[in-house]
């Protein structure tokens, strides 16, 4: 790593992360079985208030869990943002389903109701709502959604753990919601993920998925598996880390809050944010700005890098990655944001005085382009 080189982001480990991962090497208990993969699951629901968790090897096997005991098969239609990270998409395509992409507002950078609702049609069978950056869809939106077209609601929370609307945590209205522990996310356990669901019966049937197709409810014989199913089990290693992480997930969205409050007042003004929906509130899980132009923003982010400190651009729409190619389709809004916008380290350990130290290049680089 260069001297003074600032990261996009960076996980905050401790002493506690350590002495749980020790736990598991002195013990023996180092893949998907040990104390920490249940305690890790009962501590999850306990903070957020949900009634059924189990975790996965990461976010994007979560997301293929909830599709396929959701029953989408293929030819059915699942409406996805045009802007997220590739996962929530290729997960319906792992189904063989149909992605119906949906164009961003301009403000928000989520999905509008309205445009959602032109892209319904008898095959559509389920939306997939993405919490982009930490800012939530609002309670009012998921709740007309489901009782106004009986589709089944999947929260992709993978980048907003502990974002709230209507002072609900984000996961608790929808059929199935799922999260990444990956190693840049809010809490990390290195690769991780994690799967919520109200009803036993779901929970069960994820479980049978994730555990090669062993039906542990009821099975007396350790390998007799009933079906294809999959190996998508988080070891007690990654449990283990994520149990000391979860411990401490007040404190990093505290200082995640002030470090978007810093942004935002230091570069007032001179650049545009990501937009809250009314009754929500937002972690800031990357701090993402808009600059005027598609040309500064390339030039600002090699500026950037050229002074050490890392960005990454908005995640490129689905319409324009070869899978999901799109020509017909006008994505105004999403082609606007990805042109224009920038993530600038956001992670819980950022300090003041690096904060204050990025702001000043920005501004530098604004004022004399």
């Amino acid at each position: 790593m260069k001297n003074n080189f600032i990261p996009l982001y960076r996980p905050s480990i401790s002493k506690q992360e350590i002495i749980n991962v020790k736990t598991c090497l002195n013990e023996g208990w180092i893949s998907s079985k040990g104390k920490f993969v249940s305690s890790f699951e009962k501590e999850f629901k306990k903070k957020f208030g949900y009634k059924y968790a189990t975790v996965t090897i990461n976010g994007t096997a979560a997301l293929h869990l909830a599709l396929l005991s959701l029953n989408i098969k293929p030819g059915d239609e699942v409406i996805v943002p045009n802007i997220t990270f590739v996962a929530s998409v290729n997960a319906i395509s792992y189904v063989r389903a149909k992605p119906i992409l949906v164009d961003i507002n301009k403000k928000t950078w989520l999905m509008d109701i309205s445009e959602i609702k032109k892209k319904i049609t008898k095959k559509t069978k389920a939306i997939i709502l993405v919490h982009l950056y930490g800012f939530a869809y609002s309670q009012k939106d998921i709740l007309y959604l489901k009782n106004k077209y009986k589709l089944k609601i999947i929260e992709d929370c993978a980048e907003a753990i502990g974002s709230k609307y209507n002072n609900k945590f984000v996961g608790s209205l929808s059929d199935i919601s799922t999260f990444s522990f990956y190693g840049n996310k809010t809490i990390s356990t290195g690769e991780g993920g994690m799967v919520v669901v109200k009803k036993k019966n779901l929970l069960k049937k994820i479980v049978f998925l994730k555990s090669q197709g062993l039906n542990i409810y009821k099975s007396k014989n350790f390998y007799n598996h009933e079906i294809i199913g999959y190996n998508y089990r988080m070891t007690n290693i990654c449990a283990a880390i994520g149990l000391a992480q979860l411990k401490k997930i007040d404190l990093f969205i505290k200082r995640k809050k002030k470090i978007f409050q810093l942004y935002k007042k230091i570069l007032k003004n001179q650049v545009t944010f990501q937009e809250q929906i009314n009754d929500t509130i937002s972690t800031y899980w990357l701090v993402t700005i808009l600059v005027k132009n598609k040309i500064t923003r390339i030039k600002l982010q090699k500026y950037l890098n050229d002074n050490n400190i890392e960005t990454r651009p908005i995640f490129t729409p689905m319409h324009k990655l070869n899978m999901y190619k799109n020509p017909k389709k006008n994505f105004v809004n999403s082609t606007y944001i990805c042109d224009l916008g920038i993530s600038l380290p956001s992670y819980p350990d950022l300090k003041e005085k690096e904060i204050k130290f990025i702001c000043s290049k920005i501004k530098k680089f604004l004022n004399n382009n």
